[in-house]
């Protein structure tokens, strides 16, 4: 992946205001170029606060004990200790933590092994720098952001259910069924709200509103069961 040195004045400014304290990340990538970009990238982005960045995950448990991030990027295959070994040791000394998975891997049983173990998001490193940046606030902001070829994947592991259902049979809205399309195809909350010419909490409401009457308590379930039984 090509990470920009530095975002344009137009990306940073339609990023959604930060009102609270910058996000503090820790990244876990073992390729220096890459993580050299990243660590520009952040820095250079308003509202994110890059305090640590390593090459394996062999110090983890002291690493996050100490700087205490809000969201961890981490890639998978690292020397000495990998990244799935890292999310299991995050989840257990600091669960609340969202550790968002950076990698090239695309295959089932990793994808499968991130989640289990308690990944909010899996990004492929094709991803462009705004929506990463975008993608880090989101998964502060309790979301589950995926790289879209992902999302698809994660209805494969779900139970076998009948795969046919009508949209109107969940009750759902016009805006939620148009809202739930936009979850679906990777959108952030910001560009929910852009392209359906509403605020932010507008549009958090109607997610809202979209889990209770699907049954779920994230984005990847309603991602996943919206496709996995075709509601949009």
């Amino acid at each position: 992946m090509s990470i920009a040195v530095s975002l344009s004045n137009e990306f940073r400014n339609s990023l959604e205001p930060m009102t609270q304290s910058p996000i503090k990340i820790v990244i876990y990538e073992d390729n220096p170029d890459l993580r050299e970009s990243l660590s520009v990238l952040l820095r250079g982005s308003i509202g994110f606060e890059l305090i640590g960045a390593f090459v394996n995950c062999e110090q983890v448990a002291k690493q996050i004990i100490e700087l205490k991030p809000d969201v961890v990027l981490m890639d998978i295959d690292m020397p000495v200790a990998n990244g799935l070994k890292g999310l299991k040791i995050i989840k257990q000394i600091a669960p609340k933590v969202n550790v968002v998975m950076f990698t090239v891997f695309e295959d089932n049983e990793n994808i499968f092994e991130a989640i289990c173990s308690g990944a909010v998001g899996y990004l492929l490193k094709r991803t462009p720098p705004f929506r990463l940046l975008e993608a880090i606030q989101d998964a502060h902001n309790g979301g589950a952001p995926m790289t879209s070829s992902i999302a698809r994947k994660v209805l494969q592991m779900l139970p076998a259910q009948q795969r046919i259902t009508e949209s109107n049979d969940y009750k759902l809205t016009e805006r939620e069924t148009e809202i739930l399309n936009l979850l679906v195809k990777g959108n952030s909350y910001k560009m929910i709200a852009d392209k359906c010419g509403i605020s932010i909490d507008t549009v958090r409401s109607h997610i809202k509103k979209i889990y209770d009457k699907l049954h779920v308590h994230s984005q990847t379930e309603a991602v996943a069961k919206a496709i996995h039984e075709r509601i949009v």
